[in-house]
């Protein structure tokens, strides 16, 4: 099976080929259905292959397959294949599962949208880029797929383009992304310029030897992976590139879901453990990322905290998840981190799902204070929704608490305790951002209008039955996966095994008082939401208005967009304002138009001399003759 792994991303590419040219003649369900059908089946070979690839032993689970070759020029060769392994086999079914999952969502969610086959071209397309990362076997290829996820995210972010706030939105998330890309695509330059290849294998080969005679890290592996990272804190929206993925929530619910909480942002966390031989050979970037992330993801966790639109919650927590991968990869858990990619990737695509479900009933309303009392009106809903709340929050026995537990202790027992208590408080402000959101929403005093509550609806059968599936998936995947006795790290770890964790000399706490701790910080929160906005016991009105300084300036995300706003887009606007005044119009159509003007002026010239008298003719004529005969004549005499 494992020879037909090309068919994994041949599904979803007829999927989008025939929606572009034939899906608005297919009709809307047909559309709809053919590319969710494509996604599926991707997902049964995807599920064949990695059952092909467990039937194989450990030492062996690493299978490229060559399609064609792509570029030869020179020494400069470049191939289309894939490789399949046990990172890339895991990443290949949470993008092809989740993204099933969420193609079934949409055909409910955007049954009332006329545009359907568009939409549907969009996310077949957006599959098959991810797949082109997952699956890549050279860094060039990677780089094709992590490009084209980029531009799939543009065209969903302003899907709804006629909005002005989601055309805005979608260019944000492209300028800001293309800062990263840049600094990708100067590593992967560097790459070749190293090692004369980009293949994985090669390098990395060349790589672990590098970083075994050099202890503090050669200084060209060192700027590789820094300038990867680089792309990376823009693809997975760290700190200070963050900022377009709040407003990457104007585009469609489903649209969030599946690439901005559950596939495509965590490609930055996948390069790295990828390329983790590079990283291990440079100390100071493995710092870097370990240092960004722990600080984006408490940065991100103290927005969430204020915010009231309910996907711009969700926005700023996967932000703050996001970090907490970093930090997993960057202290060396790289099965760690991509255990956390896994579980976040079912929990924070239901919370996604859900919210949409709610903004789908309640006709587009998303403040959270305008919702309230729904858990009895959307019982399927609130049910599901709180399962993924309860998983995001770390409590046992749910998915984000193995994965979650799992970071945390791995980094502590690194030796980077500081990091390890940002972790923790990061934990505590989860599950309170978390719990207030399901408290504002489902219990508690409706504030839903009348207007709104009369037209209140429950989602179609499709839309319910994805939110049942990746309920049951953030419940059980952290006990089924086995993290708990080391068995989804025991499956990566042939990936994993040039470079072992390290730990830390020192005296350590117990495993059981790390759980503990980790556990505690998460009812600390939930507890504490609950005094809040279920009990009353503190107001938080009041609380807000005492600290109106630091709400302000949480709810503003710490004016990072004002700064960027003053000291980079308003000056490049005002620069191009005057190059558009001084130098197009003054300089560069100042010059056409003076071409113009000459070139008039001497046609007007040039005219007059067209009377139409015939005897004014054959006088230039004869002067003409004359002319020229006397030239010739006083030539030959000179001659």
């Amino acid at each position: 099976m494992l020879d037909y792994v090309w068919l994994i991303v041949l599904f979803p590419l007829l999927g989008l080929l025939i929606n572009a040219f034939f899906g608005y003649r297919l009709g809307r369900r047909l559309s709809g259905a053919m590319a969710t059908v494509a996604v599926t089946l991707s997902f049964a070979v995807a599920a064949a292959v990695f059952a092909a690839l467990l039937g194989l032993p450990a030492d062996q689970r690493s299978v490229t397959q060559t399609l064609w070759q792509w570029i030869a020029a020179g020494d400069f060769h470049v191939e289309i294949g894939f490789l399949v392994d046990p990172l890339s086999a895991v990443m290949m079914l949470v993008v092809t599962g989740v993204g099933a999952l969420i193609h079934l969502y949409s055909n409910g969610y955007m049954q009332e949208d006329s545009d359907y086959a568009r939409y549907f071209t969009y996310l077949n397309l957006f599959i098959v880029g991810m797949l082109f990362l997952v699956l890549a076997g050279n860094f060039l290829l990677l780089y094709l797929g992590w490009e084209a996820v980029g531009l799939c995210s543009y065209l969903l972010i302003g899907f709804w383009y006629q909005r002005k706030s989601a055309a805005d939105a979608g260019k944000k998330a492209f300028i800001v992304n293309r800062v990263g890309d840049f600094g990708f695509a100067l590593g992967v330059m560097l790459i070749f310029v190293t090692f004369k290849t980009l293949d994985f294998n090669a390098v990395f080969s060349a790589a672990h030897s590098i970083g075994v005679t050099a202890s503090a890290g050669a200084p060209a592996i060192t700027a590789i992976t820094l300038l990867l990272f680089m792309g990376a804190v823009g693809k997975s929206a760290q700190f200070p590139l963050h900022v377009w993925l709040p407003d990457a929530m104007e585009g469609p619910t489903p649209v969030s879901a599946l690439i901005h909480a559950a596939t495509m942002v965590t490609a930055g966390v996948y390069m790295i453990a990828r390329a983790h031989t590079l990283f291990a050979a440079a100390p100071l970037t493995l710092t870097v990322v370990a240092v960004i992330g722990a600080g984006t993801a408490f940065f991100a966790a103290t927005i969430a905290l204020v915010q009231t639109d309910i996907k711009k919650v969700l926005a700023y927590s996967t932000i703050s998840q996001l970090g907490y991968m970093f930090m997993a990869v960057g202290v060396g858990a790289y099965g760690a981190g991509i255990f956390h990619l896994t579980t976040h990737a079912f929990f924070k695509a239901l919370l996604f799902l859900g919210a949409g479900a709610v903004i789908h009933a309640l006709g587009g309303e998303q403040d959270m204070r305008r919702m309230g009392g729904l858990g009895g009106k959307l019982p399927w809903v609130a049910g599901t929704f709180i399962v993924a709340w309860l998983a995001i929050a770390g409590i046992p026995p749910l998915s984000g608490f193995f994965s979650k537990d799992e970071i945390l202790s791995a980094t502590y027992y690194a030796g980077h305790p500081i990091l390890w208590l940002l972790g923790l408080a990061t934990a505590a402000l989860t599950a309170f951002y978390m719990s207030r959101a399901v408290f504002l929403t489902f219990f508690g005093r409706s504030h839903v209008s009348a207007e709104v509550e009369h037209h209140l609806h429950k989602p179609p059968l499709n839309m319910t039955l994805t939110l049942v599936a990746l309920a049951v998936l953030a419940a059980v995947a952290g006990a089924l996966l086995g993290s708990w006795t080391g068995g989804f790290e025991r499956f990566l770890q042939p990936v994993f095994a040039d470079t072992p964790l390290q730990t830390a000399s020192a005296a350590h706490l117990p495993e059981a008082v790390l759980v503990s701790l980790s556990v505690l910080a998460g009812l600390i929160g939930i507890v504490v939401a609950w005094l809040t906005y279920i009990k009353g016991v503190v107001s938080a009105e009041k609380v807000a208005q005492d600290l109106a300084p630091l709400n302000r300036l949480l709810y503003n995300g710490y004016y990072v967009d004002r700064f960027y706003s003053a000291v980079f887009v308003r000056p490049l606007v005002s620069l191009a304002g005057w190059l558009a005044e001084s130098v197009d119009r003054g300089v560069i159509d100042g010059a056409v138009n003076g071409v113009a003007l000459v070139l008039g002026g001497l046609g007007r010239r040039l005219r007059s001399w067209q009377s139409g008298y015939v005897r004014r003719y054959a006088l230039t004529v004869l002067i003409g003759v004359v002319v020229v005969t006397t030239v010739a004549i006083v030539m030959i005499r000179v001659a």
